[in-house]
């Protein structure tokens, strides 16, 4: 079946849209994807939106945004591009709109696009209907044409672009009634204005689909450009996730949601959105664009004929088999969630120095634990080793995943399970390459009681092969060899789709490994972060990974957190605080930076619940959607907080403000002692 709104999910390649100039730069087509990023000073501080404005022109920010709350606000963007260009700088300006359409038409005067959102732009959001009509929504339509007309007639006029920006969780009251909170809303909201500016022959349009949540963006992104190709649209596309908060969890979240796009072939311009200086933001949006310039430029030597196998709109888990290692351990599989494992670089000769690091790692990481130790054998005479392990490791780990790497020439037996000690699990790679190895390999498991794990290349397999793995007499882990041609997303959804097409349902073991990097010469932690998280996340969020190692950091302990991470990060298993926090602008009602750290401090321990940090009422507490609790300035010094949706509490003042967090949460019964 094919797509509905990329090329292939088999072999990245960029969708073509059509060119919008953003000032002096062009966007879409085959221009390279354009990096953004926002001013967080307050924009009445005219020299200091200046300031920062070059900073980030002078890091590589191809667009700067910049908000503009009311009038006057919009009124200083004149000002604010003047100077700026009076310093020699060029980069296109963004006016960032919310609710007024007077401050829109200002600001169009002064830079070169505007952005607004939807959602709460000249629409209402006040519950007054709980259900619309089809007159009253025609009506509702009638009155938005009218009002946001203007807007299109001047950019037209001025030759200036504009963003439609829908943003979940804060969709209008028609939208929500009809649709709900979700991401069919957000593309329907978003197409609402679309055909505005279209009946005013208006196409400098650029959109997005924001959410805090990966799955929701990415849904929502390939929603609105199937419901768009439906309508010959072919708008350039603007990437991010929206308050993706802080550290290395924002990184992921950015990197899973927008990196799981740009392998889609979509996006045009993308934003990282950091709780941090905004410049911050540039070299991980960086990274991203290149890692998308080298996989739109790479050609599998395969061709694809895959029946499609995961529903790209719902992320429903893949079906697969339960395997149960013990007693005492997790199950692998069917709906369990998925099973970290962690490698050790030490050899298995090295026996000590493993028993210690696992241990070290197990008593300061209780919620969070390795739940299998990959340990690589080379050659045979290390199997004494494996031996000692077993027993000195029984009870401190679930089970053992043994990278077989001997060559052929070794004796490539397998010892027996006990029952009495840490179940095996036997991961021979080269075992799939012909019939006669796999054969062999499968029956020294089934005689040993240990659990085989094969790495399969699902383009290379022969015939032989594919039957013995059908009729396999017990049910086998599979994951993706390590030398591909194509991308490790692609290659691991052909495999999930080979797997079906054998009637088998297998659970899939997602490596993060040296060998999955896009580039392996960047040594550098960040570019680890972002191969994990694209790979991994990418996949977890199309429903496919039962286990998840990470391989290539070279430590234990820094493996198994990020696996966990990347778990969150996906929503696929939550192991700790979600925070949400918006990255600052000039509505920001205080510092967020220090403000996010210490509801961090205070709220860290409370695992499974979400906590939002907004710096104003616009980003809260709409766009915090799916939070349980919300911290959201209200006015200088006040700070609002809330239960879900709901308002609690409110105009508190910041000195109190955490500590008010801590005891409503404590009241809402989700508080235990840290």
């Amino acid at each position: 079946m094919a797509s509905t709104y990329c090329a292939s999910r088999f072999q990245s390649t960029r969708r073509k849209s059509r060119v919008v100039t953003i000032g002096n730069t062009p966007t879409g087509g085959d221009y390279p994807v354009r990096i953004q990023s926002m001013t967080t000073t307050d924009t009445m501080d005219i020299d200091g939106t200046v300031r920062q404005t070059i900073e980030l022109a002078e890091a590589g920010c191809d667009i700067v945004r910049i908000t503009a709350p009311n009038v006057r606000a919009a009124e200083a963007l004149r000002t604010i591009s003047k100077n700026v260009r009076a310093a020699g700088i060029e980069v296109p300006l963004v006016a960032d709109i919310h609710f007024l359409p007077d401050a829109a038409m200002e600001a169009a005067k002064h830079v070169e696009k505007v952005r607004i959102n939807p959602g709460n732009y000249a629409d209402r959001k006040k519950f007054q209907i709980r259900e619309y009509s089809d007159s009253q929504y025609e009506e509702e339509l009638k009155r938005l044409h009218e009002s946001f007309s203007p807007l299109v007639l001047r950019c037209k006029e001025l030759g200036r672009s504009m963003r439609i920006g829908t943003n979940h969780g804060s969709l209008s009251d028609r939208i929500m009634n009809r649709f709900g909170d979700t991401p069919r809303g957000m593309a329907e909201s978003a197409l609402e204005f679309i055909r505005i500016a279209q009946s005013h022959n208006y196409h400098e349009l650029v959109l997005s689909m924001k959410a805090s949540n990966p799955k929701v963006m990415i849904e929502a992104y390939r929603l609105v450009v199937s419901l768009m190709n439906q309508e010959d649209m072919d708008y350039p596309l603007h990437l991010g996730v929206t308050e993706a908060g802080d550290g290395e969890d924002a990184r992921i979240k950015s990197a899973i949601g927008i990196g799981s796009l740009l392998l889609d072939g979509l996006g045009d311009t993308i934003r990282v959105s950091l709780t941090e200086d905004p410049i911050a933001e540039i070299p991980v949006a960086r990274d991203l664009a290149r890692r998308a310039k080298y996989w739109w430029g790479a050609k599998s030597k395969h061709s694809v004929e895959q029946l499609e196998e995961i529903d790209p709109f719902s992320f429903q888990r893949r079906d697969c088999n339960e395997i149960s290692l013990s007693n005492k351990g997790p199950s692998i599989g069917d709906k369990h969630p998925p099973v970290v494992l962690a490698h050790s670089t030490h050899t298995l000769s090295k026996t000590a120095e493993i028993i210690k690091e696992l241990a070290k790692v197990q008593v300061s990481s209780k919620d969070a634990p390795v739940e299998g130790l990959i340990l690589r054998l080379n050659k045979s005479d290390e199997l004494p080793h494996l031996a000692m392990l077993r027993t000195s490791l029984t009870g401190a780990v679930p089970c053992i995943v043994i990278d077989d790497q001997r060559d052929e020439s070794d004796d490539d037996s397998i010892p027996p399970n006990r029952p009495n000690l840490v179940p095996l699990l036997w991961h021979a790679h080269k075992a799939s390459s012909n019939s006669a190895s796999l054969a062999r390999f499968l029956t020294l498991c089934e005689e040993s009681g240990n659990q085989p794990v094969l790495s399969i290349d699902p383009k290379g397999l022969d015939e032989g092969v594919s039957a013995i793995l059908a009729n396999a007499p017990s049910p086998l882990i599979l994951t993706l060899c390590t030398e591909i041609e194509t991308n490790f997303v692609s290659g691991y959804r052909e495999l999930a789709v080979y797997i079906s097409n054998l009637g088998l349902q297998s659970p899939i073991w997602i490596r993060n490994h040296e060998g999955s990097r896009v580039f392996p010469e960047d040594d550098l932690h960040s570019a680890r972060i972002i191969d994990a998280s694209v790979l991994s996340g990418s996949l977890l969020c199309d429903g496919i990974g039962d286990i998840i190692s990470v391989e290539h950091t070279g430590e234990l302990n820094r493996n198994r957190g990020l696996a966990y991470n990347l778990l969150q990060g996906a929503r696929a298993r939550i192991s700790k605080t979600e925070f949400v926090a918006c990255p600052s602008c000039g509505r920001t009602l205080f510092d967020l930076q220090s403000t996010t750290q210490r509801v961090k401090k205070a709220t860290s321990h409370l695992k499974g619940v979400t906590i939002a940090v907004m710096g104003c009422i616009v980003n809260g507490p709409g766009e915090m959607a799916d939070a349980d609790f919300g911290y959201v300035g209200s006015g200088p010094g006040k700070i609002d907080l809330y239960v879900s949706k709901n308002r609690i509490k409110s105009a508190i003042p910041e000195k109190d403000a955490v500590d008010q967090l801590v005891q409503l949460i404590k009241e809402e019964g989700k508080w235990i002692a840290p």
